[in-house]
């Protein structure tokens, strides 16, 4: 405490007149004022910038090794997307072309006619041309028994193309009794829409590519 009293006792006029052992506390006191003031108006806020660049190094050194996993990966996936091309191109290759599709018509009528069918309606209609291939949908009406059907499917599964059929608006019911309104023992219609499907060639691919190009462009300006 004789310190502390000593000190307040010093005349702040006159610093150069204060003891040496006062003027070296003084001075220590002061330079430890410097260095607080400063660490918290400089150094503070530095360091809250060294945290928040640290964060985004952390940050970036995650992106690096997801990106560089990748890059390692590329070739590797360059690869399996080719053969995917490829694999897609042979599927679509087991597809009737466009030569075959009147001939491959004919055989789905005969099919259904040798399985026993009656039919009332088989009315292909227009093409709709898609990316790598085109669909077109028949209009059919049949009558016969679920056993006919069977065998129908399984002809139509057996002929030298892949015959791909989806259904579309298609019902299957029994055969009602004209004058009676009672079911006809056995005897089911099937009615509605089918699609089967080909392939495109290189030169319709082409056009249809070129007329899609076209076509946005006119739509645009209207």
């Amino acid at each position: 405490m004789s310190f502390l009293d000593d000190f307040r006792n010093l005349d702040r006029n006159n610093i150069g007149g204060w003891p040496n052992s006062a003027k070296l506390t003084f001075t220590v006191l002061v330079f430890v004022l410097i260095l607080f003031f400063g660490w918290w108006f400089k150094i503070s806020d530095q360091q809250d910038e060294l945290s928040g660049l640290r964060q985004k190094e952390t940050q970036l050194k995650q992106e690096f090794v997801q990106k560089q996993a990748k890059a390692v990966n590329l070739d590797a996936l360059k690869q399996q997307l080719s053969e995917m091309q490829d694999m897609l191109r042979q599927m679509l290759r087991q597809l009737p072309s466009k030569t075959e599709m009147p001939e491959l018509l004919v055989d789905i009528s005969q099919t259904a006619l040798s399985a026993g069918l009656e039919t009332d309606l088989f009315q292909p209609g227009p093409e709709t041309v898609k990316e790598f291939y085109a669909e077109k949908p028949i209009q059919l009406r049949m009558i016969g028994t679920y056993n006919q059907f069977g065998t129908f499917i399984s002809g139509v599964a057996s002929l030298p193309r892949v015959v791909i059929l989806t259904m579309h608006d298609v019902s299957l019911r029994p055969v009602q009794e004209q004058a009676k309104g009672k079911p006809v023992s056995g005897l089911l219609v099937l009615e509605g829409t089918v699609k089967t499907y080909r392939y495109l060639d290189e030169d319709e691919t082409q056009a249809a590519d070129k007329a899609a190009g076209q076509g946005s462009p006119a739509k645009g300006g209207k």
